[in-house]
């Protein structure tokens, strides 16, 4: 029988902690985590043709947007361009689509008209840098403060900016362009009950291309809104002087522009989470959108934030859900522009003005609005939504809208909790002491009638205050109660404020005195 082999040497990676020589385990091979998008072919299919539809809605937005901030067409394309293809890769929300946006455009405007293109491309740059700043600092946190009803607002006076936005484009045209969009509303309402393999919105504007071109029917097209480009984006720095007083002039601007693409953004992404049941990364997407607005500024573009419209098309309307989608919005848009120009320039408005009134229908929150539910809500959460809807239609300005809403929102909730301090006096029998119980959130709205609720002529000389009930919030709170002492002060009486939780105790202990309430 052979005698047994010894074992063979096993490497070794180094001595142990005890001096000793560890074997080295082998290491498995570095895998990279496969897309989501290879899923499956279906799910390729669905990010692909939702990226495709998205980038023809993106044309007639970009060049109207260009329009709006006074420069050539070329400039919002490129930037829609550079704003997917860098959000696919740096944003923290999927499926989401970032481009050249009204909003932006309305806040650099008076900068372009007044100093040029230069000085806008350096408040573009700029106000990318206080994006990924605000990012970093934490920003996106501050959207907790945001209530459902200025969400809701929010959402349906997007659905009537798509809407109203879609109404030049059918006023003062051809008679064809009327039993065009029909018939484009027409397949976009049944094509999905034939199937969803081919998104509704591609056929549709396939189809209505096919009809005005292969029939000869004059109608407003693509190719009136602005010539297409026909070369690629070549990255430079602005034509500006880089000194403080360039700095100076543009940074308003860049603030501006950073708060505005920012709101727009986050709040688009909390609109996508809701729809899809997922979540995303707000602190990533907001830093994401400013190293967007970077690039984009080195290519000469005019910046950009998320795009409700689009992205809806994107999420809603197409299915889509991964970062594929996002990238190919971008890449066929310049491919649709440089290659295939003049085909573009065919395509009806009428088609995209079916695709956008369906966007707006599908996004308006039509529930919101049911009598059943008005009846039910309280008024003040009508209110805030009405207000928000208001002033975002007013103003065309939907960060404005969320601005107004929140504050009307704090407004409503700090009359409402107001109300719910209450106090109490009971009396001894024997005369000698009042307790007053006082319940509630004690803050500056709910304290500042406090001192109101007591008997200062008529109480006995021994008044206790009961807090058990109660929690001090601010330095309001602990004035008022200081007032009341001193009321009774004057008066030769006494007060004892017994029953503080901890936190109460230690603001009241901390502050007491010293708020010049006596006074």
């Amino acid at each position: 029988m052979p005698s047994p082999q010894p074992a063979a040497p096993q490497p070794s990676d180094g001595p142990s902690a005890d001096g000793s020589s560890r074997p080295v385990r082998p290491s498995r091979p570095f895998r990279l985590a496969r897309p989501d998008w290879l899923a499956s072919p279906k799910v390729f299919r669905t990010e692909v043709l939702g990226g495709l539809v998205v980038a023809l809605a993106l044309i007639p937005e970009a060049i109207s947007f260009s329009i709006i901030a006074g420069v050539d067409p070329a400039v919002g394309l490129f930037s829609s361009f550079t704003m997917a293809v860098v959000i696919a890769f740096a944003g923290g929300r999927k499926a989401m689509i970032s481009a050249a946006t009204g909003a932006v455009a309305l806040v650099i405007a008076p900068l372009n008209r007044e100093h040029g293109l230069g000085y806008l491309i350096a408040a573009v740059i700029l106000g990318g840098a206080v994006q990924i700043v605000l990012g970093a600092l934490g920003v996106a946190r501050l959207l907790r403060f945001v209530p459902r009803s200025v969400m809701v607002g929010f959402v349906n006076s997007l659905a009537i900016l798509v809407f109203m936005a879609q109404v030049p484009e059918v006023r003062d045209v051809p008679w064809p362009v009327y039993p065009l969009l029909l018939g484009g509303l027409a397949m976009l309402v049944v094509f999905p009950r034939l199937t969803t393999a081919v998104p509704a919105p591609l056929v549709s504007i396939a189809v209505l291309t096919a009809i005005t071109v292969g029939a000869g029917i004059a109608v407003p097209t693509v190719g009136d809104k602005g010539e297409l480009p026909s070369a690629l984006p070549v990255p430079g720095l602005p034509d500006v002087p880089f000194t403080m007083d360039t700095l100076v002039l543009i940074a308003p601007y860049a603030v501006a522009l950073a708060l505005v693409g920012l709101m727009e953004s986050l709040m688009t992404a909390k609109l996508v989470d809701d729809i899809t049941d997922t979540p995303s990364d707000k602190t990533r997407e907001s830093i994401g959108q400013g190293v967007a607005n970077i690039v984009t500024g080195f290519f000469g573009g005019m910046g950009g934030c998320a795009m409700i419209g689009q992205t809806m098309i994107n999420v809603k309307v197409s299915g889509a859900r991964t970062r594929l989608s996002t990238f190919l919005a971008g890449a066929f848009l310049l491919v649709l522009c440089v290659v295939f120009g003049p085909l573009v320039s065919d395509i009806p408005m009428a088609a995209l003005v079916a695709v956008m009134v369906m966007v707006s229908v599908a996004t308006f929150d039509w529930h919101s609005v049911a009598p059943r539910t008005l009846r039910r809500m309280p008024a003040g959460e009508t209110a805030v939504m009405a207000v928000t809807v208001a002033v975002v239609v007013a103003t065309h300005n939907l960060a404005a809208g969320v601005v107004v809403g929140s504050v009307a929102a704090m407004v409503v909730f700090a009359k409402r909790v107001a109300h719910l301090a209450e106090v109490t006096g009971v009396v001894d029998p024997d005369g000698r002491q009042v307790v007053y119980a006082v319940t509630g959130e004690l803050f500056f709205a709910s304290s500042n009638d406090l001192a109101h609720r007591f008997s200062y002529q008529d109480d006995p000389d021994d008044v206790v205050i009961d807090l058990s009930g109660a929690h001090i919030w601010d330095a309001s709170s602990v004035a008022a109660l200081d007032a009341i002492e001193h009321k009774y002060a004057q008066r030769g009486k006494k007060v004892t404020v017994v029953g503080l939780n901890e936190p109460s105790a230690r603001m009241h202990g901390r502050l007491t005195g010293r708020l010049g309430a006596g006074h």
